[in-house]
């Protein structure tokens, strides 16, 4: 019988860039704060829960981590994971340090302006290579997303189930003329 880790609780650790080698090895981005203890949460899943990994990081090489993965014994069948993300469950992980938090816990929080008024709630946060980004659902705009810098989001208050947000310059502009055409 299959379990299925429950999907709300889950939390991305990793992904696979690619293979490496002819026998089986992959490349893997690492989000766990230290890289190399990936392997050592456990269960590693895939996104829907049902997959479940048996992981072995073997190296480094340039900023990523080499591992293996029971099953995988060739470069095709490691190639057929290339974007595969990892996840383990929430309570597998460490508690964050005072004033740090897991960027899934930002998920469903209040959006809302320097002045208090109703921004939106931030629905999910995601990096498409240049930095986090938070996509707020809700707003003024139907949906909408702010990057999650500092200077945008000066304020995470995670006990009063909020953030603050100040929008960049133009982000809430309507396109001009000569954009369009």
């Amino acid at each position: 019988m299959t379990t299925k880790v429950d999907k709300g609780e889950l939390v991305c650790v990793g992904v696979v860039t690619g293979a490496r080698g002819i026998k089986g090895d992959i490349r893997v981005k690492s989000f766990t704060a230290v890289p190399e203890d990936l392997a050592t949460y456990r269960p590693i899943t895939d996104k829907s829960g049902f997959r479940v990994f048996k992981l072995k990081v073997t190296g480094a090489a340039k900023g990523q981590l080499v591992a293996r993965i029971d099953g995988v014994s060739d470069r095709t069948a490691a190639e057929q994971l290339k974007g595969v993300e990892f996840y383990v469950p929430r309570e597998a992980l460490p508690d964050p340090e005072e004033g740090e938090f897991y960027l899934r816990d930002l998920i469903g929080l209040r959006a809302e302006r320097q002045d208090g008024s109703d921004f939106g709630t931030i629905s999910a946060v995601e990096n498409f290579g240049a930095g986090d980004v938070l996509e707020i659902s809700g707003s003024v705009k139907g949906g909408i997303m702010v990057p999650f810098t500092k200077e945008v989001v000066p304020v995470v208050d995670l006990e009063g189930q909020r953030v603050v947000i100040i929008p960049p310059d133009g982000l809430l502009e309507p396109p001009d003329e000569e954009a369009k055409g």
